[in-house]
C-alpha cells in the first residue's frame, strides 16, 4: 500500500523492524502531511481499532546511537535523587526539632520528587541502555497519571513553601500559630487532590478513544500530549484542556510565587544586620534558581506543544525530560545539603557509625 506521497508501508514497518528509527519516523511525518493534504480521516495505518496491548517508545529521535550515552548523566541524576530525597525523609522523621512546617513541606516535597523520578527514570534508563521500547497500554496510562499529577503537586508544593518562608521572615512572631500542624496537613491535601482531580481525565479519556494500529510514541516516556496523537479522531479539544489546566496551573503558582517572594526580598533589605541580609538572601536565591529551572523547563514544554512546531523533536523532548530531572535532583542539594540542621543531623549520624 502507497500514498499520494510515494511512501510505501511495508516498506516503513520493515525499516521499523530493523531498528532504524529516524528513517521511520521520517516516513511517518511525511504520511501524515500526505494524508493531511488531502483532508482525509484515515489512520496512519489502518482502520481505528480499541485500545492497543501494547505501545513503543521510541526515545529521542535523532539521537538514538547516544542513548547510552545520554543513560549516564540520567542515572547519575536518578541516583543523587533516591539518596537525597530519602535522606531528607529519614532526618526530619527521626529528628523531632525538626517538626517545623518548613522541613513538613520539604518532605511532602520529597516524597513528590521520589515519585515523579521513579516513574520515569528507571523505564527511561531501560530504553536507552536495554533497548526495551515495549510498554503495556495500561503501565503507559498510569505513568502517564504520575507524571502530569505529581508535577502539578511539585508546583503546588513549591507554592506552599513560598506562603511558609513568606510567613517566616515577613511575620516570624505568628509563624506559629498560622502555620499549625492542622494546617499544613490541609495545605498538603488540597495541593494533593488538585493535581489527581486535574489530570485523572487524562488517562480516563484515552482509555476509552479508538487508536490507529501504529503504536510508537515518539517520546521516551507516555507524555499525554505524544499518545494523544496515536488517537484516530479530532482531538482538538482534549489537547486544549490538557494545555489549559498545565497552564493555569502553572501561571497561577508563578505568579503566587512571585508575589511571596518580592515581599520576602522586600522585608530581607529591610533587615537591621547586613549578614542577616546576605545569609536571607543567598538562601531564597538559591530556593529561587530551583524554582525557575522547575518552571522554566515546563513552560517551554507547553509553549512548544502550542506554538512551536518547527522545533525539532529531540530538543523538545530533552527539554521535557529536563523538567521532570532535575527539580528531584536539585531539591535535596538546595533544600537539604544547605540547610544547617539536616547538615548537623546527617553529620552526627555519619561520626556514630563512624565511631
Amino acid at each position: 500500500m502507497a500514498t499520494s506521497a510515494g511512501i510505501n508501508l511495508r516498506d516503513c514497518k520493515g525499516l521499523l523492524c530493523h531498528g532504524d528509527w529516524t528513517i521511520y519516523w521520517n516516513y511517518e511525518k511525511m504520511y501524515k502531511k500526505a494524508a493531511l493534504q488531502r483532508k482525509t480521516k484515515i489512520c496512519l495505518f489502518s482502520t481505528p481499532h480499541p485500545s492497543p496491548v501494547t505501545f513503543l517508545l521510541m526515545g529521542i529521535p535523532g539521537l538514538e546511537h547516544l542513548h547510552a550515552w545520554i543513560g549516564i548523566p540520567f542515572c547519575s541524576m536518578y541516583m543523587v535523587a533516591l539518596v537525597g530525597n530519602v535522606t531528607i525523609l529519614a532526618v526530619v522523621k527521626a529528628e523531632r526539632s525538626l517538626h517545623q512546617p518548613m522541613f513538613l513541606f520539604l518532605c511532602m516535597l520529597s516524597v513528590t520528587d521520589l515519585v515523579l523520578s521513579t516513574s520515569t527514570l528507571p523505564r527511561m534508563l531501560c530504553l536507552f541502555w536495554l533497548g526495551v521500547h515495549d510498554i503495556a497500554f495500561d503501565a503507559c496510562l498510569a505513568q502517564m497519571f504520575f507524571i502530569h499529577s505529581f508535577t502539578a503537586m511539585e508546583s503546588g508544593f513549591f507554592l506552599a513553601m513560598a506562603i511558609d518562608r513568606y510567613v517566616a521572615i515577613c511575620d516570624p512572631l505568628c509563624h506559629a500559630t498560622i502555620l499549625t500542624h492542622s494546617c499544613i496537613t490541609i495545605m498538603g491535601i488540597i495541593v494533593v487532590c488538585c493535581g489527581v482531580a486535574f489530570f485523572s481525565p487524562h488517562p480516563i479519556l484515552l482509555k476509552q478513544l479508538p487508536y490507529c494500529r501504529t503504536r510508537i510514541i515518539a517520546h521516551t516516556y507516555c507524555e499525554f500530549m505524544a499518545v494523544v496523537k496515536l488517537v484516530c479522531m479530532d482531538i482538538a479539544a482534549t489537547k486544549s484542556y490538557s494545555l489549559s489546566m498545565a497552564s493555569i496551573i502553572g501561571s497561577c503558582d508563578v505568579i503566587l510565587i512571585a508575589v511571596s517572594y518580592a515581599f520576602i526580598l522586600s522585608s530581607v533589605f529591610h533587615l537591621p544586620s547586613r549578614e542577616a541580609s546576605f545569609k536571607a538572601l543567598g538562601t531564597c536565591g538559591s530556593h529561587v534558581c530551583v524554582i525557575l529551572v522547575f518552571y522554566s523547563t515546563a513552560g517551554f514544554s507547553i509553549f512548544i506543544h502550542r506554538f512551536g512546531k518547527n522545533v525539532p523533536a529531540h530538543v523538545h523532548i530533552f527539554v521535557a525530560n529536563m523538567y521532570l530531572l532535575i527539580p528531584p535532583f536539585l531539591n535535596p542539594i538546595v533544600y537539604g545539603v544547605r540547610t544547617k540542621k539536616i547538615q548537623e543531623h546527617v553529620l552526627k549520624v555519619l561520626r556514630v557509625k563512624a565511631a
